[in-house]
């Protein structure tokens, strides 16, 4: 464990020297030879998904199949074009004394990533650490580790064949005791970053000795205002429950106002299409017996399924009388990852979007955007729900810090 963590001290040191045409050849190189590799790197997730129960909602983070791998191919490529975030002048002030002062973009050094069965990971955090000039460790989960050791060997073949140090890229073992490591890793590694459940992310917090930008869970709500275009809430609450139910930026709790109790049927048509099962109250039920499957209607249990991430068809749904009462719900309820309103009245729009704490807030669309790849970024490295350093998706920009140039012809002070 410390010849890894001494090997990437040292590839992370090197990084801080190299040139951008170096580090877009590499990547450009790798999303080639990703293409190549694709019939490898699914008999080596096949392994992996044997071991999974298809009914865990974990099975979809899991697995790959072409489409999905040459959708992280693009990202790669997208994240080649992108500008160079590292040696950025940040700020530059000019003292009475002559003296230059300039606040400069620098890589963290060594990244150390902690996330749970999503080997796709592997690919963005190498990525996205690797353009931003910095060595990456990563710690996934013992459900993925036969994909991920296969897509960490062709990182290091591509790193190898342009003239880096495979070293820039490590994987650790699998096992408790080599996290544990990881996290007490002080003068090795510079962050850390953990993604997956909240178990994951409290354990992290709460034992590592280095410093640490959360990723949260998503428990993200819609609230369908009093004042909206049905057919637009509809589509949105559809799709952000939907589109993938086992990723942070689904919809997990829907709050509509008590005057559209009669539209639930319209509301929630496209959710009934998925056989999405509603946790909802009596009046809620009553609303929805004629239209929406009965055996997908369940008696709602607060305590149960509010602030739950159910990362499956599953919902709860809440009849609220007022904005405000949603905002409050958000307030108690939510993760601070993701919220939307559905409204066509601007001061609706207004209130939620400066009274929700939030990541990420929505007016009419869909909470599957956030994501690094939708906001332009190519892919992000995770989507951070605090408020110190980086917050929503993290991506290149997030993964610098900075440090300050002075430059002088002599001054001393008196």
């Amino acid at each position: 464990m410390k010849q890894l963590l001494e090997k990437a001290k040292w590839a992370g040191r090197k990084m801080a020297l190299v040139d951008l045409a170096g580090i877009n050849s590499v990547l450009l190189d790798l999303a080639a030879e990703t293409r190549v590799q694709v019939p490898g790197i699914l008999e080596a997730n096949q392994r992996d998904l044997d071991l999974m129960e298809k009914s865990n909602p974990m099975y979809d983070r899991l697995l790959l199949n072409e489409s999905r791998i040459n959708s992280i191919c693009e990202s790669i490529e997208t994240i080649a074009a992108l500008p160079f975030p590292q040696s950025k002048l940040i700020q530059e002030i000019k003292r009475p004394n002559g003296l230059v002062i300039k606040k400069v973009s620098v890589p963290f050094g060594v990244i150390g990533v902690i996330y749970e069965a999503r080997p796709n990971v592997s690919f963005d955090v190498f990525a996205l650490c690797f353009k931003s000039g910095s060595a990456c460790i990563l710690k996934g989960g013992t459900d993925a580790y036969q994909t991920n050791s296969f897509i960490v060997s062709v990182l290091r073949k591509v790193l190898e064949r342009n003239g880096f140090l495979a070293d820039t890229v490590q994987l650790m073992p699998p096992g408790r005791e080599c996290t544990e490591a990881l996290l007490n890793a002080v003068g090795y590694v510079d962050l850390i970053i953990p993604r997956g459940s909240q178990g994951l992310i409290t354990s992290v917090r709460n034992q590592s000795k280095i410093p640490v930008i959360e990723t949260g869970i998503g428990v993200c709500h819609i609230y369908v205002d009093k004042d909206v275009d049905l057919s637009l809430a509809e589509k949105i609450i559809t799709n952000s429950k939907t589109r993938r139910v086992s990723v942070c930026n689904a919809m997990e709790c829907l709050l509509v106002h008590r005057s559209h109790l009669k539209d639930l049927p319209g509301l929630c048509r496209g959710l009934a299409d998925h056989n999405v099962r509603i946790f909802l109250e009596q009046d809620a039920q009553k609303a929805l017996l004629e239209s929406y499957p009965r055996d997908l209607l369940s008696e709602l249990i607060p305590e149960e399924h509010f602030g739950r991430e159910f990362l499956d068809y599953k919902l709860a749904l809440r009849i609220v009388d007022s904005i405000e009462e949603a905002v409050e719900h958000i307030s108690a309820y939510g993760s601070k990852h993701s919220e939307c309103i559905a409204s066509t009245l601007p001061q609706s729009i207004e209130f939620f979007q400066a009274s929700v704490d939030a990541a990420c807030v929505y007016s009419n669309a869909a909470t599957s955007f956030t994501d690094g790849g939708e906001f332009g970024f190519g892919a992000e490295i995770g989507i951070s729900t605090q408020k110190l350093h980086a917050r929503g998706p993290m991506a290149l920009p997030e993964l610098t810090s900075y440090k300050w140039i002075i430059e002088g012809n002599g001054q001393t002070r008196s």
